[in-house]
């Protein structure tokens, strides 16, 4: 709705409603050494069309999807967004909607959050998940306060695998709480497991797969090692992965979370995205968040509450199972959306994304770029080069976006099923005229 201002009647009636001569007196209280005793020195003003034409021309040399080449990853993803996800999510009853505290007029919201919950535990294979969280590095911090509501342990384990931000986060997180963060190192790009074998009393361990760099981690033994050690296993998982890979289920995952941005929503500047959150029926009651599910009223009719919602704002703040208190429901909504779409296809896309991100590796390779080692990967892998940021600059002036920048000698590239062979071969090209 575009800005209409108030005629001058309109504004004589609001004065007068609120027994004031004029504008003025609305800033009385303000100092009068402090109020600007002048007109502004603004040159004639611009219509509207003059204006437009403005910012379309300031905007037009400022890189977006449409009109550069995007191989960014590091957590944030250029992937397709079926157009009937916009349309969606867009209409008033959901881009409008509040909290569902009532549910007899929120049944639209609660249905499709419900519907939400349901396509993250078949996505996933974990048997409950919440209506979303802010992020995915909030999710993990979550699944790390829940694994000590659930164990009373205080020992966090960490791989150094981990996106470094997601780290912070945690870190963050660790000031407002009493618990230990140790840190599994990193072997070219894959956790060293080994230090687990030794530990005992630990709390959690999290895990990320693909990790930071792409690569794919040994969860298998991951999880072994830390239910030997009394702890929960907290996976961290590109939802599209799911696609090609095992279901975190298979491999013991007790909490399953990560960034869903990758599920029909657009890169919005870096967010605002959102997280998911599944774990076992086990731990339903220490869950973060807050949860919709299915019930019948007293006609027998099927209707839809807020099953769970112990949060600070409904309880005793001792009690809270977290301070979360809302969630990025909207762009869940675009994700549910997305996954109705798209769902069946999430194995022939994760092979599709597989296939190219195999196939500009190789090349790669082939003009003197090697990989930091010959490892399983998915949509993204790190290359070594002579100069990171003078690559990375060199391309971008190209309207080629590469990144981000690992180290000195490290470029992260990433590969989704909007990558081209042509935008593959166009990349090749320019990088082997930086050698």
């Amino acid at each position: 709705m575009r800005y209409v201002p108030h005629t001058k009647e309109e504004v004589k009636i609001m004065l007068e409603a609120i027994g004031l001569k004029n504008v003025d007196e609305l800033f009385s209280d303000i100092p009068s050494e402090a109020l600007l005793k002048r007109h502004l020195h603004i040159e004639g003003g611009w219509d509207e069309e003059q204006l437009r034409t403005y910012f379309r021309q300031a905007a037009s040399g400022i890189p977006t999807v449409n009109n550069a080449v995007y191989f960014l990853g590091g957590g944030v993803y250029d992937h397709y967004v079926p157009s009937a996800v916009d349309k969606i999510i867009s209409l008033p009853e959901f881009y409008t909607a509040y909290t569902p505290y009532q549910a007899e007029i929120s049944q639209g919201t609660l249905q499709a959050m419900f519907e939400y919950q349901s396509l993250i535990c078949d996505l996933t294979g974990m048997e409950v998940a919440n209506g979303s969280l802010y992020d995915g590095a909030s999710a993990v911090a979550e699944a790390v306060l829940m694994a000590m509501r659930v164990n009373g342990k205080r020992r966090v384990v960490v791989s150094e695998c981990v996106h470094p931000d997601i780290v912070e986060v945690l870190r963050t997180y660790q000031l407002g709480h009493d618990f230990e963060i140790l840190t599994l190192p990193q072997k070219e790009g894959i956790t060293d497991l080994s230090p687990l074998e030794d530990l005992a009393d630990v709390s959690c361990l999290v895990m990320q797969n693909p990790n930071y760099y792409g690569f794919l981690e040994d969860m298998n033994t991951a999880s072994q090692l830390v239910h030997k050690a009394g702890g929960l296993f907290v996976a961290a998982v590109d939802p599209i992965s799911l696609g090609v890979l095992r279901s975190p289920a298979e491999y013991g995952a007790d909490v399953v979370v990560g960034e869903g941005q990758s599920l029909g929503n657009h890169l919005n500047y870096g967010g605002p995205h959102f997280g998911f959150f599944a774990t076992k029926m086990d731990y339903i009651r220490y869950m973060p968040g807050r949860m919709a599910g299915q019930t019948v009223d007293v006609d027998g009719r099927v209707g839809y509450v807020l099953t769970l919602q112990t949060r600070e704002q409904h309880i005793r703040r001792e009690k809270a199972t977290s301070n979360i208190t809302s969630n990025h429901w909207l762009m869940a909504l675009a994700s549910a959306v997305y996954l109705a779409l798209m769902g069946a296809s999430l194995p022939q896309l994760g092979q599709s994304i597989l296939n190219r991100s195999t196939y500009l590796a190789e090349k790669l390779v082939s003009v003197g770029y090697p990989l930091w080692k010959r490892q399983y990967f998915f949509k993204e892998f790190p290359i070594k080069v002579r100069d990171a940021e003078a690559v990375q600059q060199a391309l971008a002036d190209a309207g080629y976006y590469v990144g981000p920048v690992i180290d000195e000698h490290t470029l992260l590239v990433a590969v989704t099923e909007k990558r081209t062979k042509e935008h593959m071969d166009k990349l090749i090209e320019l990088m082997e005229g930086l050698q």
